[in-house]
């Protein structure tokens, strides 16, 4: 009988745990029943009753794994954690505790999966959310697709199941901050796109806020894209360009104005001074996000620290190291 590795990533997520266990462990039993179900919860440091509700769900059900981390070391890094620790035939690398994908997609995918697709994703075809943040998604994706030679569809997330080959693909990897939505495309495979709703989360709030999402973000363009570096030498030749045709038009002013507007070279001074101070502080940031990449690499740190785990047959080293 063939295992399906479900990984669901947790923060305070106590209202949500225990309806996302049963809604997975109900697709199993009424429309997977010829497959073995292990769903491993990862839980970031939760300062609520997470961990203690989970307890009561893996005392009573032995296909239930948990992993608590020492500290919260953010969503990306605690999911990864729980894929590497996976141990089934094929691995969901996520699925949300507030089940914003849907778990009766599940099915579907592992059914393409059968047929032989090694990688199958799902399509945020839909997204119940507003517009603003729908939009800056839909263009962030494009960029994100657009500059990288990975070949990734948009509206792809980490809602994915992959064949175990692909997971240890992944797990060859070293990266101390994986970005999966684009590493399992990166690793190779026969793939295929299933659209859905993103659904709007019913209980509770996101816990991935702004500052989160912002950093998740850069780390995908930083990793997987020249965007960055493309960006900075389009913008250099763009204000060379318009920084000769401003002299050009300063030039011309200050003879036909001379001294009526201000002394000659003032202006251009004034401007010229803010205009490269505020470009040559966003270059260096953007060389310092590089910088913080490669720090990050050399010092090869293990992606999380964990403080226990529950349900697994024998204790186990942290994983993606």
């Amino acid at each position: 009988m063939k295992t399906i590795s479900v990984v669901t990533p947790c923060y305070n997520e106590e209202l949500n745990v225990r309806d996302c266990h049963d809604a997975v462990r109900r697709v199993f039993d009424e429309r997977l029943q010829g497959y073995r179900r292990e769903h491993i919860f990862c839980d970031n440091a939760s300062d609520d009753r997470t961990v203690d509700i989970l307890r009561e769900i893996a005392a009573v059900d032995p296909c239930v794994k948990i992993i608590v981390n020492a500290r919260n070391f953010g969503p990306l890094r605690n999911t990864f954690n729980g894929v590497m620790a996976a141990g089934g035939d094929a691995v969901l690398l996520f699925m949300p505790a507030d089940m914003q994908d849907p778990p009766d997609l599940i099915p579907d995918l592992v059914k393409l999966w059968d047929e032989g697709y090694e990688i199958v994703y799902g399509i945020r075809a839909v997204r119940e959310e507003g517009r603003l943040m729908r939009g800056i998604r839909n263009a962030y994706y494009r960029l994100l697709t657009r500059f990288s030679d990975v070949n990734v569809p948009p509206g792809v997330g980490d809602f994915q199941l992959v064949d175990r080959r692909v997971v240890e693909a992944m797990r060859s990897v070293r990266d101390s901050y994986p970005f999966m939505r684009m590493m399992t495309f990166e690793c190779g495979g026969r793939a295929i796109g299933v659209p859905y709703t993103w659904r709007e989360r019913k209980k509770g709030f996101s816990k991935n806020r702004a500052g989160a999402l912002i950093d998740q973000g850069i780390n995908g363009l930083v990793s997987f894209t020249t965007a960055p570096v493309r960006f900075g030498l389009f913008a250099g030749f763009l204000i060379s360009a318009l920084s000769i045709g401003y002299a050009i038009v300063n030039f011309v002013l200050g003879l036909l104005l001379y001294r009526q507007l201000a002394e000659p070279g003032i202006i251009t001074l004034i401007v010229a001074m803010f205009f490269f101070g505020g470009v040559q502080l966003f270059f260096m940031g953007m060389i310092g996000e590089y910088v913080l990449a490669i720090h990050g690499q050399v010092r090869a740190k293990p992606v999380v620290f964990e403080r226990e785990r529950v349900n697994f047959d024998e204790p186990q080293a942290p994983q993606g190291q």
